[in-house]
């Protein structure tokens, strides 16, 4: 990273392990998972398990003029929205409608009278400097989701033969008719710019994996880059409705939970796949001269990015060998640092056996003699699409920051090839401050992001 320094200020979690980032924190700490079993009628018993956010009522007043199009959210830009306002408050920062307001450790957030009291307390940082960047992971609109309970009836749960008086019939009653406007990439966006005022360099990226680590890298850059001076990066998904489990099912990708909620085991040798979740976060980064300006509590300062895509060679998507090698050398050189300068490295741990056997092939090739510790942080919060890139920095930060090393959870041994590889299932200490996480998706695409716990 070259030019301005980026500090991160505010962190923001919703996942099925809490709200907030102490009490997610803590949940890692003890070992503990936010996956269980939720029985689902008609469901293969895989589909059972899942992460679920018990989501509490916002700790912001919504504004008359946005509760209507609060509306056409979808689950996971709630949850998304909830972590950005969480991560808001955790920078000691306030949304009064499209106001948001600086507020000293442990006092209540104060409304603004005037935009001229906000831009003060905001360090004279105009809306236009504010930035905004949402990675958009969610998968409920694709296969047109909504009309599952009504193509249910259809066909009797066969999902073959419709029909069409029935199914005319069951989606007046069953479908929502604003469907169409729900399946909106950007409408958390859109919410957010008008609740918080950040109205500089923008976008939403609406993919998988690894959208929420490109989604912090926009963030960071649009600051290093001069263009802005704060910003905001979020990712949400939710991939716990039946249309997404049936279309991962089909690609291989989930685990068949043959030991309940303790099935989902990166890097271990009897992986068989992830259990999905839902969540959102968010990080909140500032121009590191203005955090310190304001007396923020900066957290972490990012220290690099990379970025690539791996092709394989044919029409499939299968994973190639070596997924993020490359990638995790471009970010240590943006970083201008070696793999022995890391504490750990958090892979993405998907838990698939192709895919963790080629992110193990890259740390294997890449460590050498070095013995750099690998942990996998799914299986605390289930994968939840793009908010586990954003999560899994989050937490890696407060790990460093509290000394230790993240065990992987349930893991009990790696394969042959890989048992050199320093992997535990228990926390290990450390007096290590910079870490390497990795996000990658279908079509090879992975992205990488190192940053410095302060």
């Amino acid at each position: 990273m070259t030019g301005k320094g980026v500090a991160i200020t505010g962190m923001g979690l919703v996942t099925s392990l809490g709200t907030g980032v102490q009490e997610n924190f803590a949940a890692v700490t003890g070992h503990k998972t936010g996956l269980a079993r939720y029985p689902r009628e008609g469901c293969p018993e895989n589909f059972q398990y899942m992460g679920k956010v018990n989501l509490q009522p916002y700790p912001f007043e919504i504004p008359v003029k946005l509760q209507s199009q609060m509306k056409f959210l979808n689950r996971g830009s709630v949850l998304g929205f909830a972590a950005a306002l969480d991560a808001i408050r955790h920078a000691g920062l306030h949304p009064a409608y499209g106001n948001p307001l600086r507020t000293g450790a442990g006092n209540p957030p104060q409304k603004a009278e005037t935009v001229e009291t906000a831009e003060t307390e905001m360090a004279g940082i105009a809306p236009s400097r504010r930035a905004l960047y949402v990675a958009s992971g969610d998968l409920t609109k694709v296969g047109y989701d909504f009309m599952y309970p009504a193509l249910k009836d259809a066909t009797r749960g066969t999902f073959r033969n419709v029909d069409t008086h029935k199914l005319n019939s069951s989606t007046l009653k069953k479908v929502n008719p604003f469907f169409l406007l729900e399946s909106i990439s950007n409408n958390l966006f859109s919410v957010l710019s008008a609740f918080v005022n950040f109205m500089g360099p923008n976008t939403t990226i609406a993919t998988l994996s690894p959208c929420g680590a490109q989604a912090l890298e926009f963030a960071a850059r649009s600051i290093s880059q001069g263009r802005a001076d704060i910003a905001l990066a979020v990712g949400c998904g939710n991939w716990i409705t039946e249309v997404p489990l049936y279309e991962m099912s089909g690609l291989g990708l989930l685990s068949r939970c043959l030991s309940g909620e303790r099935s989902f085991r990166p890097f271990d040798r009897t992986r068989d796949g992830f259990i999905p979740s839902e969540g959102g976060a968010a990080i909140v980064l500032e121009n590191e001269q203005v955090a310190k300006q304001r007396g923020a509590t900066i957290h972490a300062v990012v220290r690099g990015f990379g970025s690539a895509i791996e092709y394989s060679g044919g029409s499939s998507i299968s994973v190639p060998d070596m997924v993020i090698e490359r990638v995790i050398e471009g970010a240590l050189r943006d970083a201008g640092l070696d793999l022995e300068d890391m504490a750990f490295i958090c892979p993405h741990g998907s838990a698939t056996v192709k895919g963790d056997r080629s992110e193990l092939n890259s740390v294997r090739t890449l460590c050498g003699g070095a013995a750099v510790p690998v942990c996998g942080l799914k299986p605390y919060t289930g994968h939840m699409a793009a908010a586990s890139d954003i999560a899994e920095a989050i937490i890696g930060v407060m790990a460093l920051k509290n000394g230790m090393v993240p065990g992987t959870l349930n893991f009990r041994g790696a394969g042959e090839a890989f048992k050199t590889l320093p992997i535990s299932a228990n926390h290990v200490p450390t007096n290590g401050k910079v870490f390497v996480t990795i996000s990658y998706g279908l079509g090879a695409q992975s992205s990488a992001v190192v940053l410095e716990a302060v």
